[in-house]
C-alpha cells in the first residue's frame, strides 16, 4: 500500500453545516424531492463517469490509492476538512457532518472497491470505460454518453465495474449532499460516513479500525447504502445480511498428471473423488447433509408473517432465474435466506477446451463459501464440514503431502478456511427502521418493502459488536445489475431515485 506522509492512512474529514438550519429540511416534500433528484442527478453524470473510470480492484494498492485520492478530492470540493490517521493496512475514509442542535448521530457505510474483472467477457472496450446503453428489444446497444444531458430514459443503463456495487450509490449520496447544500439545508442529524476500499476482499482491516477509532465512529445507528432493491424494483429496506466464510478444499491424486490410457482404472482420479466428496455434503433437494448444520435456526409465526409481506412471485422469480424448481431449504425464497448455506463457488482440475488432454489430473480443487446467519457460529459450521471430510476417509494435510503420507493414506486432502465476517440482523420495528420508513414514504408515497435478511454479505458486524448500534441497509440499485459479473450495470432511473432516497433520509426528522 502506498504511504502518505510516511504512513498508511485513515482520512478523517468534516463538512461543517453548523450555520445551516436542520429544521428546514422537513419542508422538502415529495414533489420537491422529485424535482431536486432530477435536477441534481442529471447534473452529476459527468462526475459519476469520472469515478467509474478509476480502476478499483483492492488487490492492487495503486487502485486503492487512486480511489482514495479521488474521494478525498471530491470531499474537499464539498468543503470537507481532512485529517490523516494511521492504520496498519488499507486505509478507510471517515467523514463527519456536525449539525447544530442535532439530537442523533447516524453513521453511513459506503463501499468503494469492486470485484476483479475479466475484460474479455465485457461487451465494451473496458470495464473501466463507462458506456451508456439502451435495449433495442434483443440486445443492449451503446449510445452517446451525451444523451444523459438531454431527455433521460429511465430504462437506459450505465455499464461499468462498480456502477451498481457500489460507486453508483456513493455518487447518489454525494449528489444528494450537493442538493441540500445548494438549498442551504443541513441534515437533521450529526452525520458520519466511512468509506471502505477493500470490501470485496473481506475488509480485513475494518475490525481493527472500528476498535481503534470507536470514539470517532460513535453513533446511534448505522445505515448501509449498498445492494439491490427487491426484484420488483420498489423502494426497499433490508434489516440483516448473512455473514460469510470461505473454504479451499483440494484432493490429491498422483504426484504428477498421468496418461489416462496407461493408468486409467489403476490410478484413482482426484476429480472424481472430489465430485463424490462434494456430492456427499448435500441431498437431492439441496439440503446440507452434515449433521447439526442448521441447528439453532427457529422461524416462528411472527417471522413468517414478516416474510409474507415481501411481494415475491415465486414462479416469476424461477422464470427469471431460468430454473424449473428451487432447492428445498425453506418453503419460499425469503425463508431460504434465514438458513446458513454451503455453496460450491468454483472447481478446477486438469484442462478443458482447446487445452484438453487425456490425463488423470494430479489434484482437484473446490472453492466453497458458507453463508452465515445470526443463529450459527462460523467456527462450529467450519468444524462440522471439516469433520465430514474426515469422516469420508480423508487424511488432511496443510501442504502438499510427503512421500510417506502418500504411501500411508489412500485419501488425502487439504482443508483451508477463512472467516470474513459474521451475520447481523436488526428488528424491523426498531427506531432506525421506523425513521427510515418515514423517509421512504415521503420520497415515494408508499411503504417500502421490508426484508428481514439479505442473502449477500457485508462487513457490518464489527460496527454492531464494537459500537453496539443497530444497522439497516438502504438498497437503491436494480437487482438485474450483473453484480460481481461481467457487464455490471446501473439503471439510470434507479440512479435518479437513489438520489431522491438519500435526499429524503438526509432531511428526515427524528420524532
Amino acid at each position: 500500500m502506498p504511504k502518505r506522509n510516511g504512513v498508511t492512512t485513515l482520512v478523517l474529514s468534516a463538512f461543517i453545516f453548523l450555520s445551516m438550519d436542520s429544521a428546514n429540511g422537513q419542508r422538502i416534500d415529495h414533489t420537491r424531492l422529485e424535482w431536486l433528484a432530477n435536477q441534481y442527478g442529471k447534473a452529476s453524470f459527468t462526475e459519476l463517469r469520472e469515478s467509474l473510470s478509476i480502476p478499483n480492484d483492492a488487490h492492487f494498492p495503486e487502485h486503492v490509492e487512486k480511489n482514495l485520492q479521488w474521494m478525498e478530492a471530491a470531499l474537499k470540493k464539498r468543503n470537507f476538512r481532512t485529517t490523516v490517521l494511521t492504520t496498519p493496512g488499507t486505509p478507510l475514509l471517515l467523514a463527519e457532518y456536525p449539525v447544530k442542535n442535532a439530537a442523533k448521530a447516524v453513521l453511513v457505510y459506503l463501499q468503494v472497491d469492486g470485484q476483479p474483472v475479466d475484460p474479455s467477457q465485457w461487451h465494451q472496450k473496458s470495464p473501466y470505460i463507462p458506456v451508456l446503453k439502451k435495449f433495442d428489444g434483443t440486445q443492449w446497444q451503446e449510445i452517446a454518453w451525451e444523451n444523459l444531458g438531454k431527455e433521460i430514459d429511465p430504462e437506459w443503463r450505465i455499464f461499468a465495474r462498480s456502477a451498481s456495487d457500489a460507486k453508483g450509490p456513493i455518487l447518489m449520496f454525494l449528489t444528494a449532499l450537493d442538493a441540500i447544500h445548494a438549498e442551504r439545508i443541513a441534515p437533521t442529524f450529526n452525520l458520519k460516513v466511512i468509506l471502505d476500499f477493500e470490501e470485496e476482499r473481506g475488509s480485513p482491516n475494518l475490525p481493527f479500525a472500528v476498535e481503534k477509532y470507536k470514539d470517532r465512529l460513535k453513533a446511534d445507528m448505522l445505515i448501509i447504502f449498498d445492494g439491490p432493491r427487491h426484484i420488483s424494483n420498489r423502494p426497499t429496506l433490508t434489516f440483516g445480511a448473512r455473514g460469510i466464510a470461505t473454504i479451499e478444499l483440494k484432493v490429491f491424486g498422483p504426484k504428477v498428471p498421468q496418461h489416462s490410457g496407461h493408468y486409467g482404472n489403476y490410478v484413482p482420479n482426484p476429480a472424481q473423488r472430489l465430485a463424490r466428496l462434494l456430492a456427499s455434503m448435500e441431498d437431492e433437494d439441496g439440503k446440507v447433509n452434515i449433521a447439526g448444520f442448521y441447528d439453532g435456526v427457529q422461524i416462528d409465526q411472527k417471522t413468517l408473517n414478516v416474510m409474507a409481506q415481501v411481494p415475491d412471485d415465486e414462479n416469476d422469480l424461477k422464470r427469471k432465474l431460468g430454473i424449473a424448481q428451487s432447492d428445498k431449504v425453506g418453503r419460499t425464497y425469503q425463508e431460504s435466506l434465514q438458513y446458513p448455506s454451503l455453496n460450491i463457488r468454483g472447481m478446477a482440475s486438469g484442462w478443458v477446451g482447446d487445452e484438453v488432454r487425456t490425463i488423470i489430473p494430479s489434484t482437484a480443487l473446490a472453492e466453497l463459501d458458507v453463508r452465515l446467519v445470526p443463529e450459527t457460529d462460523a467456527e462450529r459450521l467450519i468444524g462440522l464440514i471439516k469433520q465430514h471430510v474426515e469422516n469420508q476417509g480423508y487424511y488432511l494435510v496443510a501442504s502438499p503431502p510427503t512421500d510417506e503420507e502418500r504411501a500411508k493414506h489412500p485419501k488425502i486432502a487439504s482443508f483451508n478456511y477463512n472467516i470474513s465476517y459474521a451475520a447481523f440482523r436488526t428488528p424491523i420495528d426498531s427506531e432506525a427502521g421506523g425513521w427510515l420508513s418515514k423517509a421512504m414514504i415521503r420520497a415515494f408515497n408508499e411503504e417500502p418493502i421490508k426484508i428481514r435478511m439479505s442473502g449477500g454479505s457485508i462487513p457490518i458486524s464489527p460496527f454492531i459488536n464494537t459500537l453496539g448500534i443497530p444497522a439497516v441497509t438502504v438498497p437503491t440499485v436494480n437487482r438485474d445489475n450483473n453484480q460481481h459479473s461481467p457487464n455490471e450495470n446501473l439503471r439510470v432511473g434507479n440512479y435518479i431515485e437513489g438520489v431522491k432516497t438519500f435526499l429524503a433520509i438526509l432531511t428526515q426528522k427524528f420524532d
